[in-house]
């Protein structure tokens, strides 16, 4: 039996389809950046570690890709590694969006979860854009398809009701250590980090199929402290020649203004000054490269 005031901790994955919030649930737990966001599906691509830090407890949290039915090697490896992530924790959190519930990956997601005996907790995010009437049939829906040990509707745009959704995890943690120090965030290093904020103005900024082609690598990242600044160079790789002119844009005003927003984040992660040169290569048919997916992190 744990006291009340035994210190728990736990590996927590957050599962779920394309764009229903994960990513954006992960920051606001965390009180901090460490994962990507946007408004297109698919941005996440890899397992993204956080780590928060509370009186009592010590939350691990896993962030995963969206789950969706898969085409192509990089799709096919991301849901793999989506999936995968739950072998290993000791909670899920399974995420869905209250404005667009996408049945066909939960379906996917719940079939994985029935073979195993984890305590799951239901997240229905993205309350502030349905009304209330609709949202409880929603609620009674998923209670008869699993049996979840806690269902919280929130918000992790606005922070609704975040509080409540952790206080149900911290219940569901078993005893446990710290894991992780104080002051640790992330197991993530630094520079795989700017190359997810330069890949997340990818996604903000460009259109259509652009994203999607879209990797990037940090090539140097060198601290130079006699100047206060950290110098960056990363290259952003795309599929096809047709794309490479419309990330750099009419007079490179679109590889400028990927590179300014990207850094402005950068700075705010490292605490100090960045100087950041961005570079565009084509990497043909890459998303369709094994070698290539692995070769990007994937």
């Amino acid at each position: 039996m744990i006291s009340k005031t035994a210190f728990k901790s736990g590996f927590v994955a957050i599962v779920g389809a394309p764009n229903v919030g994960k990513s954006t649930l992960l920051n606001q737990c965390l009180g901090e950046k460490v994962a990507i966001t946007s408004e297109k599906p698919q941005t996440t691509r890899n397992r993204i570690l956080g780590v928060a830090h509370l009186p009592q407890a010590q939350l691990i949290f896993l962030d995963t890709p969206g789950v969706h039915r898969a085409k192509g090697p990089l799709n096919v490896r991301i849901v793999e590694v989506a999936l995968k992530v739950v072998e290993s924790v000791d909670l899920v959190v399974l995420m869905t969006d209250a404005a667009s519930p996408q049945k066909a990956a939960h379906d996917m997601i719940l079939r994985v979860l029935r073979k195993k005996t984890l305590p799951v907790v239901l997240a229905v995010n993205k309350i502030d854009l349905v009304k209330k009437e609709r949202l409880l049939p929603l609620m009674d829906q998923w209670q008869k398809a699993y049996p979840f040990e806690a269902i919280v509707p929130m918000s992790a745009l606005e922070g609704t009701q975040v509080d409540d959704l952790v206080a149900e995890m911290v219940k569901l943690l078993p005893e446990g250590p710290k894991y992780y120090p104080d002051d640790s965030l992330t197991d993530m290093p630094e520079r795989f980090i700017a190359a997810e904020m330069i890949r997340e103005k990818v996604f903000r900024l460009t259109g259509e199929e652009i994203p999607y082609a879209v990797a990037v690598t940090v090539e140097s990242f060198k601290e130079r402290p006699e100047k206060g600044l950290i110098d960056i160079q990363a290259t952003i790789h795309v599929e096809k020649e047709t794309q490479k002119p419309i990330i750099i844009g009419k007079g490179a005003k679109m590889l400028k203004r990927i590179g300014t927003h990207a850094r402005e984040d950068i700075e705010r992660m490292v605490g100090c000054k960045v100087f950041l040169k961005l570079f565009v290569r084509v990497q043909k048919n890459w998303t369709r490269d094994a070698r290539a997916i692995r070769r990007f992190g994937y």
